[in-house]
């Protein structure tokens, strides 16, 4: 059986309970390398058969899940954030269908949440949105034009933008080109959560030079909207006092 795990944003502890009984009880374990804080791996027993999947090819990650099935062991194969969230992981569900092999998912805190909340952030404002765009600029990986920057840009919500950091001064003509206004407020954190995070408030335009003055240029998430700035919104019906609910009836 493979277990597709979400390891978190990167703090150790932010991994689920579930997440972290599976690492536990596994007896090979697949992680990103290149992503996953090393500090999990801790949680894995002494005779845990342990690969970096950073040094690794598709077939090579599917060999060894095979071979470890053979043997009726428990796989754990560790992604970083969650992995429905750019882990590539639908490919490798594919090959296990075709060799009859059983797996499951097990959710993981996403890099966008885990940046919100470092910064005490709320991306669904009232008045201000009511939205949360998560995105990427296109790289090795090609992004449908359908699902531009420009085309997301016009809707001027809440953006998370993974993947991008190298192309910062490219993103930010696309996202003025796009609709938002060249002061709408953006933040750059790199490594969310992680205990080397650093984050920094700047505005859609200044993006490339704020990602320059600190030295960032990868494993960084960029966030776009006007929530970043905290004001202009409404209050919540919900906890209006002339808002009835199931549980509470509208006071006079």
């Amino acid at each position: 059986m493979v277990f597709f795990v979400g390891a978190g944003t990167g703090a150790a502890d932010l991994i689920t309970i579930r997440g972290m009984r599976l690492l536990k009880q596994a007896d090979v374990i697949i992680y990103a390398g290149s992503l996953v804080n090393p500090e999990l791996i801790q949680y894995a027993k002494v005779e845990c058969e342990i690969h970096n999947s950073a040094k690794l090819t598709l077939d090579e990650v599917i060999d060894i899940m095979q071979k470890a099935e053979a043997q009726n062991k428990k796989i754990v194969r560790l992604h970083t954030g969650d992995p429905s969230i750019y882990g590539a992981v639908r490919e490798q569900m594919d090959e296990l269908d075709k060799l009859g092999i059983a797996y499951e998912s097990c959710p993981g805190v996403s890099a966008c949440f885990g940046a919100a909340a470092s910064l005490n952030l709320e991306y669904t404002l009232p008045e201000v949105s009511q939205s949360l765009i998560i995105t990427r600029m296109e790289g090795k990986t090609k992004v449908p034009s359908k699902e531009s920057i420009e085309s997301f840009a016009a809707h001027q919500t809440s953006m998370a933008i993974y993947l991008s950091a190298g192309m910062l001064g490219e993103l930010s003509k696309r996202l003025i080109v796009g609709g938002y206004r060249k002061d709408t407020p953006a933040v750059i954190v790199y490594k969310a959560t992680w205990p080397e995070e650093e984050s920094y408030v700047c505005t859609v335009e200044s993006l490339e030079q704020t990602a320059a003055e600190h030295g960032i240029t990868k494993t960084a998430l960029i966030l776009v909207g006007d929530v970043i700035a905290h004001r202009g919104y409404e209050k919540s019906r919900l906890y209006a006092p002339d808002f009835s609910t199931e549980f509470r009836q509208a006071k006079e």
